[in-house]
């Protein structure tokens, strides 16, 4: 590439941040930060949000929660999955094709049978997901709890000092 880097590319982001100085005034200056952008982990959290996307698109379907719950039991062929649902082979093919895509379910031959077994991994993957957010959640509400014990005894001390 002719730059002298050897072929490697300056993959790093530059942003400004407004710091303030000085008492009242609030004048505010631009201040250069940068940091390097890490491909590697950018990548690999759009792979994580992409997969949860197809996850819960999969999940969303009550047909297939009821197919997931039943593999939960164990491996089942796709025609005893077509008996336990009263659907076609055909809408069972498309479902489980969904739930392989989403790779919840593994889909193997076994002779001229197909088997579906449960991959865990995925529904794990939600399961922290969403663990993150509930520890959110939780932090949330513990702080509203204190703003509205704070707001209770200001209430109180002022009931007294006007009763």
């Amino acid at each position: 590439m002719g730059d002298g880097s050897g072929g490697q590319r300056d993959l790093s982001l530059m942003w400004f941040t407004p710091t303030h100085e000085g008492g009242g005034g609030g004048s505010g200056r631009q201040q250069e930060s940068q940091n390097s952008l890490d491909l590697d982990g950018q990548i690999h959290y759009r792979m994580v949000v992409d997969q949860l996307g197809t996850t819960f698109a999969a999940l969303s379907d009550p047909t297939r929660r009821g197919m997931i719950e039943r593999l939960s039991h164990g491996p089942a062929s796709v025609h005893g999955l077509t008996e336990s649902f009263a659907l076609s082979q055909q809408m069972i093919s498309k479902h489980i094709a969904y739930l392989v895509r989403a790779r919840i379910v593994l889909k193997t031959k076994r002779g001229r049978e197909s088997v579906c077994t449960l991959r865990p991994a995925a529904i794990k993957a939600v399961s922290d997901w969403a663990f993150n957010y509930r520890r959110f959640w939780e932090e949330s509400f513990d702080k509203l709890d204190v703003v509205v014990n704070q707001m209770k005894k200001a209430e109180a001390t002022d009931g007294k000092k006007h009763g």
